[in-house]
């Protein structure tokens, strides 16, 4: 018997479908055994990934933890996210630095927009607004123009000092009251008091609840459960949503309210003695439209809040890196003090003149950054299209993670890495070597600190007039004897010391 008419057609019909089936199916299977397999890694769970395994608190801790196992390049998955987590400044400076045209975006973090940090145009994307605000940045900080800031980072260290000397028992409040105090004066021609000024407390207040929530490992219980951010407030689980506006308010608060006051200042002066970030570019705003103004200065905004967030944490969790060092490394305190001592004399305070004068200084400055990093993880960026290295695959749309934690207690490259050893920052003539911990510390690429030069100056400026005229040591009892303690961190997207027992003598 012959196949039927209609069976005929199904035969004809079916033929060329299973044809194309086993086509895509054998390009499926070659592709699969050609294609690059992705970096090592630890096994995931299905949808939960690699999460639970993760110390959500300081995942740097986990990460170089991986590196032991996995090597400088690891792939983690966290729920649907995958993240490749860079262990090795080598590797680091041959992605983000040479391949920066594809590791310069940055991940959606799910708490970035609700908590209001989108002012920061640090986590911008990579793209049009982004470039703006860098261009705006880079004209008041790039090298050459940083220079001019140098007497004001001086006298704003000095006056440090006075209120130290005054009240030694808030120095984190003098620490971020010199640190935001530079920053204000060079964005906003803003000049703080010495203590308790309203602006500067207005900056710490709304930085305070972000620092904590603003990372992808933070991050994951709100991409889950979005829905928090409509929750009634009696019900549990609210508290997200309550901090999210709070923190929304602040960051606001804090925009708008040194923002106005430059524009206050300039219409109150007609000739302005000194000029700022803000006011030079809100006189070339002038000669635009009104649309174009509008769009300029939010971005102007952007850029000037991001150089204020940025100054305020990241220098004075420095400083109080620093302090912690000299009160439990006293020996390294004499040292640097004899070196001052040898090249100022008793007569002045050290200038930045004196810098290349004082090796050993610029190796403690090196240790500091290098001994408890401020930001462990910097902050991640993102692939924007496939990327193959060293025979990994490096899919597009991964989060990319500098683990500069890891990189600074690598024992190869510093031995009894935990412990504060300036000296491996001096050759055997004590001259200083070439390997700065600043190189990696300040980020890589076209994502690298914009602000890191100005910065340098400013933890220089401080330390160096700390050691010239202060002791710090271990607080005592009223019998005399050493009050022990141990150093407490909060953790975020920074990592900073919030308790520190010690006195600071004249």
């Amino acid at each position: 018997m012959f196949p039927s008419v209609d069976g005929r057609l199904t035969i004809f019909a079916v033929l060329p479908v299973s044809l194309v089936v086993i086509t895509a199916l054998r390009r499926f299977i070659e592709n699969k055994q050609n294609k690059p397999s992705l970096p090592p890694g630890p096994v995931p769970l299905p949808l939960l990934g690699n999460v639970l395994s993760l110390n959500a608190k300081e995942p740097w801790l986990t990460y170089t933890e991986w590196r032991a196992a996995y090597g400088d390049v690891v792939f983690v998955r966290l729920l649907g996210q995958e993240v490749v987590v860079i262990n090795s400044q080598r590797v680091a400076e041959a992605l983000l630095d040479k391949r920066s045209r594809i590791y310069s975006d940055r991940p959606t973090i799910a708490t970035v927009e609700p908590f209001g940090w989108s002012v920061a145009f640090v986590f911008a994307p990579y793209g049009d607004e982004w470039r703006l605000c860098r261009r705006l940045f880079h004209q008041t900080f790039r090298p050459d123009s940083a220079l001019k800031f140098r007497p004001m980072q001086m006298r704003r260290a000095r006056e440090m000092i006075v209120n130290l000397i005054d009240d030694s028992q808030h120095y984190h409040t003098h620490f971020a009251t010199f640190s935001s105090s530079v920053a204000m004066s060079v964005v906003y021609d803003y000049q703080p008091s010495a203590r308790d000024d309203p602006l500067i407390q207005i900056v710490e207040k709304a930085v305070e609840i972000g620092l904590k929530v603003v990372t992808p490992e933070r991050a994951i219980l709100l991409k889950l459960f979005p829905f928090l951010l409509r929750l009634p407030d009696w019900c549990w689980g609210s508290s997200i949503k309550r901090d999210a506006q709070i923190s929304t308010n602040r960051m606001t608060e804090m925009m708008e309210t040194s923002f106005r006051y430059t524009q206050q200042h300039m219409a109150e002066n007609s000739v302005l003695g000194k000029c700022s970030m803000v006011t030079e570019n809100l006189q070339r705003m002038e000669e635009q439209d009104q649309a174009s103004r509008s769009l300029f200065e939010g971005t102007l905004k952007k850029a000037a809040s991001t150089a204020i967030i940025g100054s305020y944490e990241t220098t004075t969790s420095v400083l109080m890196i620093f302090a912690l060092a000299m009160v439990l490394y006293p020996d390294v305190q004499r040292r640097a003090q004899a070196e001052i001592d040898s090249v100022t004399g008793r007569d002045r305070l050290p200038a930045f003149e004196d810098r290349a004068s004082l090796p050993y200084v610029e190796s403690v400055l090196r240790e500091t950054l290098r001994w408890h990093p401020v930001a462990p993880l910097g902050v991640p960026h993102a692939t924007s299209s496939d990327d193959i290295y060293n025979g990994f695959f490096i899919p597009k749309g991964a989060t990319v993670i500098y683990n500069i934690w890891g990189i600074s207690r690598d024992e190869k490259r510093y031995p009894e890495a935990s412990s504060f050893i300036p000296e491996r920052f001096l050759d055997v003539n004590g001259v200083l070597t070439d390997d700065d911990p600043a190189g990696y510390v300040f980020g890589l690429g076209r994502r690298g600190c914009p602000g890191r030069y100005a910065a340098d100056a400013s933890l220089w400026s401080a330390i160096v007039t700390m050691l010239a005229t202060v002791d710090f040591s271990s607080a005592r009892d009223d019998q005399g004897n050493v009050i022990d303690f141990t150093p407490q961190f909060l953790t975020g997207i920074t990592r900073y010391l919030v308790f520190l027992c010690h006195c600071i003598r004249y």
